[in-house]
């Protein structure tokens, strides 16, 4: 494993600061489950986290780009450490595990969550903070834990002891298998733009703006797969179906 591969992968230098490496990894390296629908396995460990995102120039889930970046900050000489978070859902918070992201030096940092803070987060800070995306506050939860809010809607609730990748074995086993996970039910893709964020789910094609303004529309299987390659750099013969859809 090369630090200068992962580097030339998305686009930085080692010289470039925290917050560019963390722009150019949510860039570059797409947030995807295509391997869930390919009925993948998926090995926390470093070296087959790196090979993916470098050699086989794919994305992946939470566990997969946090756990892949942390090796690359790691090796660039920064204090990585795993965290585990419940993500707020409209039934209140979910299990521990179900996110993990890192805490480097100090600060949040997610390349693993979607549509999120573009740069990273002070965690000893209870002020306002302005990302690009928007307003994000850290606020203090019981037993030690934080808070992630961005705007007045809480993201998740992390636990900021350090964890290890086999930690997550578990949940990321449940996430890729489980008829009940979001991930499991729907194909989907996105990184970040210039502007904001692109995303395929399913057929739908969908572009939101850094202000919130969103279009989507239907594409047929054939420019499906245009996108898959063009946009996130994804070369497949074809979509894989859903593991488990929800009208099944």
């Amino acid at each position: 494993m090369d630090v200068t591969d992962y580097l030339t992968r998305i686009g930085a230098t080692a010289d470039d600061p925290l917050d560019v490496l963390m722009r150019r990894h949510l860039e570059t390296v797409p947030f995807e489950n295509v391997s869930i629908h390919e009925r993948d396995n998926v090995r926390l460990e470093d070296e087959a986290l790196v090979e993916k995102v470098v050699d086989r120039r794919r994305g992946g889930f939470c566990y997969e780009l946090n756990g892949a970046f942390a090796w690359l900050l790691g090796r660039l000489g920064y204090r990585v450490t795993r965290f585990s978070a419940r993500v707020a859902t409209p039934d209140g918070l979910s299990f521990p595990g179900d996110h993990m992201g890192l805490i480097v030096d100090g600060v949040l940092v997610d390349v693993g969550f979607g549509r999120f803070a573009v740069g990273p987060l002070d965690l000893d800070s209870r002020d306002e903070q302005h990302d690009r995306s928007g307003v994000f506050t850290v606020r203090d939860a019981p037993d030690g834990e934080l808070d992630v809010v961005w705007g007045e809607k809480t993201q998740y609730r992390l636990d900021p002891r350090p964890r290890t990748l086999a930690d997550f074995t578990p949940m990321a086993w449940w996430h890729r298998t489980s008829p009940t996970s979001p991930f499991t039910r729907e194909v989907t893709c996105s990184r970040l733009t210039p502007t904001g964020r692109v995303t395929i789910s399913g057929p739908k094609l969908i572009e939101t703006d850094d202000d919130g303004t969103r279009t989507e529309r239907t594409v047929p299987a054939d420019e499906q797969l245009a996108i898959y390659r063009d946009t996130f750099g994804i070369v497949l013969d074809a979509v894989p179906p859903a593991l488990h859809p929800p009208d099944a």
